[in-house]
């Protein structure tokens, strides 16, 4: 597909074009032959959709954070993985976008993602680490004007597809694990030791197998902002947020799916039939999900646009507040599409149908995992011992 994007086009458009024409297309190839949605990738790529985050101060779009959210939902509502890999990368952009401008080095980067459409990888899980985000055994070691370090990451989503990845580690090898920083290198300067598979049960086109990073970069390839900070205002409310966006559109999708199957039935039986109130119920559920996710999305981005009001992100009441959204749409969104299962029978069951909600229920599964929920519910508790908000 090729698609010429003018830089004022509304991007949401041109977004939901890709996933309906290609993500969509190709989502159950990704998911059967196990590989990434090279098709949609490309397609993003060609209307600079990678770099649509990136401020028009350095000549990208600059798109706001509401319409980066919906592109989530659109091109996973077509194919999980898509929406996912867009997701994660979002999540990079917006940290070197928020903390990295003004920079001589990360001035560049930033245009160099908009002209070459760099694709960005994560590697913030460390084994030893438990899943602590904020939290880190691997230091970055001083050699001259360079940095040196090597991570082994039980899961690096797309790396071997990705042009550059960021990684958290201590700021020092006399650092605690809390200080920590955000390092970026480009794929000629790491090299990637695969440590296991990626053979899943859902989200498989993400291709996230375990690695021995190994990299060596400038010192001016470290954000000059603490990791604390960062994740605070930035890795985590887009994490949360964009993934609940992921999770919203495979949920739609099942929904979508069950709803096609209760008109056929309804058509085929000329009455409406008990599949439909239970899709009614269904619709409830959705409704709630989608609620949850815009009012959060909305105060962010407001905190976003007023500067100062980032601040909350630093508060208790915030963190609970974010924590609480993750917890509460990733397991949503599974019991939505095996709600979806329940409608459509064994024409939902089945993998050659068109009313198959398998893909989806095996996608959504995975967002109990990211970040385990049963983490962020230990790290809630903590923060509830003390927190003094409603």
């Amino acid at each position: 597909m090729t698609v010429t994007v003018p830089k004022d086009a509304e991007f949401a458009l041109v977004v939901r074009e890709i996933a309906e024409r290609v993500a969509s297309a190709a989502a159950d190839a990704v998911d059967r032959e196990n590989r990434f949605p090279h098709e949609a990738l490309d397609a993003l790529r060609e209307a600079k959709a990678l770099s649509a985050f990136v401020p028009a101060s350095h000549d990208g779009a600059g798109v706001c954070f509401g319409e980066l959210a919906g592109a989530c939902f659109d091109l996973a509502r077509a194919c999980s993985s898509t929406g996912m890999v867009f997701a994660m990368h979002q999540i990079q952009v917006g940290c070197v976008a928020r903390h990295g401008a003004g920079t001589a080095l990360f001035d560049g980067y930033l245009r160099s993602i908009v002209t070459e459409q760099r694709l960005i990888a994560s590697v913030t899980t460390e084994a030893g680490a438990g899943g602590d985000l904020r939290s880190s055994k691997v230091a970055a070691e001083a050699d001259g004007e360079e940095i040196a370090f090597e991570k082994q990451a039980p899961t690096v989503s797309y790396a071997q597809h990705a042009d550059d990845l960021l990684t958290t580690m201590r700021r020092a090898p006399d650092a605690e694990p809390g200080d920590q920083v955000l390092v970026l290198t480009h794929a000629s300067q790491t090299e990637l030791e695969p440590t296991s598979s990626w053979d899943s049960l859902g989200m498989r086109g993400t291709c996230s197998p375990g690695f021995v990073v190994r990299a060596r970069a400038p010192k001016e390839h470290v954000l000059p902002v603490p990791f604390a900070r960062i994740a605070a205002e930035t890795m985590v409310p887009f994490s949360h947020i964009l993934w609940g966006h992921v999770w919203l559109g495979i949920a739609t999708a099942a929904y979508d799916r069950a709803r096609a199957f209760v008109r056929a039935q309804t058509r085929s039986a000329g009455t409406a039939t008990p599949t439909a109130r239970r899709l009614s119920a269904l619709a409830v559920d959705l409704q709630a999900m989608r609620a949850e996710l815009a009012a959060v999305t909305e105060e962010y981005s407001n905190m976003l646009a007023s500067g100062p009001e980032l601040e909350r992100a630093h508060t208790v009441d915030y963190a609970v507040r974010i924590n609480t959204l993750k917890i509460s749409v990733s397991e949503r969104a599974p019991a939505i599409c095996a709600g979806a299962l329940t409608i459509c029978g064994m024409a939902g069951y089945k993998n050659d149908s068109p009313f198959s909600v398998g893909r989806q229920l095996r996608d959504a599964l995975s967002g109990g995992l990211m970040i385990a929920n049963e983490r962020i519910h230990a790290t809630n508790a903590a923060l509830l011992l003390v927190h003094k908000g409603e």
